[in-house]
């Protein structure tokens, strides 16, 4: 007899990997993500109910496919029927379900889940939800993980998924690839998205845990995935170059104790070497492919110095403020001036860095924003002037929601107080 315990780990494996392609594929025969979703549900349980007697068939995702194909059309038939018994006036219903047949049988998976990444990534929802449903549909993650990962209730994340979906129906959101015009626009909102799970992971704004490995694992399959349907976008192999590069590091972001290490104190032994590979070989591509940076390229670029650099004392720091003032230039942000300022400090000298850190405290935007006192504070400290940057390193720590960070902080400030105190 087969062991059930075993089977349904494999089952959950199968689906982990298959139902992004699943919902897409049904989504577009249903036309509705909710009604897709469900149909994806119903085979997964009839895989739970038939694999653990016949066992795991010899290709599991076109088991699963096959059967979310029947119950899509059962499904689209019943409504035909149904509608043919309403309708008196109209073109016969049959017209619509010879289309949905027809396109049942279509073989370009790609085009299924570059149009759910669409949908999961509409405009008309917020960036939370966007954020939930495409981890729920095309990460295949429950909500349970989801919420684990975010640090929010079940409750919360299941409620997001319910109005996401609601909105999608309600603004008649259709399951369609958009022209070509409408499509770069669409394709920033999918880039976005990921970037946003992937920077939730590398950077937690809260919690105990300096990084979420699993959502930084899953921003970059979902890269991965972009990258395959999407060829011919350097943007796009641009996100994934930047997702890996910063990757690579993790390893040597964390101390023994989770503490967080700060770039120019890792052990650059530790950085993933595979990783880095990869993200420089992105990188390439993405000038293969011509055009003018954008904001992802710009940002890898500045990653791959950093790479590049087999000490701290080797990178290119002037390159990389050139760097920062092309990002300030084609996608001007608070949060790009303050690494500007950084950059500025590293390559010219900390006076230069503090100038432009010093005039962004005018700035609302950043008036809550912990990292602008924390590059304060270690710029001050590297002029000497121990005493404003303890305070900076304070407030900083008092503005921060994410513990390991808030320890950190207090640990420079206490290390600036020594300094005042020994005049050194």
């Amino acid at each position: 007899m087969r062991d059930r315990g075993e089977t349904a780990r494999a089952i959950e494996a199968v689906w982990r990997i298959e139902s992004a392609k699943l919902i897409a594929r049904i989504t577009r025969l249903v036309g509705d993500i909710g009604t897709a979703e469900d149909i994806a549900q119903d085979t997964f349980v009839a895989a739970l109910k038939r694999w653990p007697q016949s066992g795991v068939p010899d290709n599991p995702g076109a088991w699963l496919m096959a059967t979310a194909r029947f119950l899509a059309i059962d499904l689209i038939r019943r409504r035909d029927r149904l509608a043919e018994k309403q309708a008196e006036l109209g073109p016969p219903a049959d017209s619509m379900t010879v289309d949905y047949v027809a396109a049942a049988t279509t073989d370009d998976i790609g085009d299924d889940l570059l149009g759910l990444m669409f949908m999961a990534c509409h405009p008309a929802l917020s960036s939370d939800a966007r954020v939930t449903l495409t981890l729920r549909l095309l990460g295949g993650l429950t909500t349970a993980e989801i919420a684990r990962a975010f640090l929010v209730s079940e409750v919360t994340i299941a409620q997001r998924i319910v109005r996401a979906k609601r909105t999608l129906a309600a603004t008649n959101v259709r399951f369609e690839l958009p022209d070509r015009g409408e499509r770069s626009i669409r394709l920033a909102s999918v880039r976005e998205v990921i970037y946003l799970v992937f920077n939730e992971g590398y950077a937690a704004a809260a919690g105990d845990h300096w990084m979420r490995a699993e959502l930084c694992a899953e921003a970059m399959r979902l890269g991965r995935v972009l990258v395959v349907v999407t060829p011919d976008d350097p943007e796009s192999h641009a996100l994934i170059s930047l997702m890996e590069l910063q990757a690579s590091r993790a390893r040597a972001r964390t101390g023994p104790d989770g503490e967080p290490v700060v770039l120019l104190e890792q052990n650059r032994g530790l950085w993933d070497r595979i990783l880095i590979h990869r993200g420089l070989a992105a990188l390439e591509r993405v000038a293969q492919l011509g055009g003018s940076l954008g904001p992802y390229a710009l940002q890898a670029a500045l990653a791959a110095c950093h790479a590049r650099a087999t000490r701290p004392e080797d990178t290119d720091w002037q390159r990389i403020a050139a760097l920062y003032d092309a990002l300030s230039q084609i996608a001007p942000s608070p949060v790009v001036e303050v690494n500007r300022a950084v950059a500025l400090g590293m390559a010219f000298g900390p006076q230069v860095g503090l100038d432009l850190a010093d005039e962004l405290t005018t700035v609302p935007a950043l008036t809550g924003y912990y990292l602008l006192p924390s590059v304060r504070g270690d710029l001050l400290r590297r002029l000497g002037r121990y005493g404003e940057a303890e305070a900076d390193f304070i407030r900083a720590a008092a503005l921060t929601s994410n513990a390991r960070e808030r320890t950190l902080l207090l640990r420079r400030a206490e290390e600036c107080s020594q300094a005042a105190r020994h005049g050194s």
